[in-house]
């Protein structure tokens, strides 16, 4: 029984997960949804938006990055069972999102705004590519296993998760995190650039980039010098080649 409640549960978690992100594409983009980076939100002097959105931006921040940690996660399943320990960090980061969604304050000042039509097809096109290549990322790895469904499945069929493996699938022979180069496309490549969209970029941008620290520490720690060499050999979001990695590299999982 305790198993058929671990698939439920990450299943409900994944679920929340794909609506969740689909409304967050949405709400970067200002398409036809209740709230997005430039409207929806109730109105607020810039000074108080500046500071509930940075509110927000942080509690994101905390949580998908302190929950990710090695040490965190030592300590957090001793009291989350293990199988369920990814669905439980997924639905917390899915609640952060949701609540920056509510909450967030528009600062719609224009920073700037492209007009030609040729240009702004173009900028679309390349957030476009940033979500895509954000999705396209996690299945090099392992999608259903980095948002919790393999853990729970595999729990069900009393099996335990085996190590991940060290491997550059793809695009990780490129950067070591295309995940969060696709973010940066989807969230800098902007049309019309608000000062509230300014500020949500720039501490996304500020976050990836303390977070791949953290994330490579924990990285450096499990697979030493394997890890080491790769990230010798390939950048971490500039896809300007260094040289060839060799054929055995370390597959990044952004957590």
């Amino acid at each position: 029984m305790r198993r058929v409640a671990y698939v439920l549960y990450g299943g409900v978690c994944y679920g929340v997960f794909l609506a969740t992100s689909l409304y967050a594409i949405a709400f970067v983009e200002g398409l036809p949804v209740p709230r997005t980076l430039d409207a929806g939100g109730p109105s607020s002097a810039p000074a108080t938006a500046l500071l509930v959105d940075a509110l927000l931006l942080t509690l994101f921040a905390l949580q998908h990055s302190g929950m990710a940690r090695r040490g965190f996660k030592d300590v957090w399943t001793r009291i989350v069972p293990e199988p369920i320990e990814r669905s439980t960090y997924v639905l917390a980061t899915s609640s952060c999102l949701i609540a920056l969604f509510a909450l967030w304050r528009p600062i719609p000042a224009v920073v700037w705004s492209v007009e030609s039509p040729v240009l702004r097809g173009v900028l679309f096109a390349v957030s476009a590519l940033g979500w895509f290549i954000m999705l396209f990322s996690t299945f090099l790895i392992n999608h259903f296993e980095l948002f919790g469904l393999r853990q729970v499945f595999l729990a069900a069929r009393r099996k335990e998760l085996p190590a991940p493996p060290f491997r550059t699938p793809v695009l990780y022979k490129v950067v070591r995190h295309p995940i969060y180069l696709g973010f940066v496309l989807a969230f800098w490549a902007a049309p019309t650039m608000t000062v509230g969209h300014l500020v949500f970029a720039v501490a996304t941008l500020g976050y990836i980039l303390v977070g791949i620290q953290l994330e490579e520490r924990d990285l450096i720690r499990e697979y030493g010098a394997r890890y080491l060499s790769y990230r010798e050999q390939v950048r971490g979001l500039i896809p300007i080649p260094r040289r060839l990695p060799e054929a055995s590299g370390a597959t990044v999982q952004a957590k």
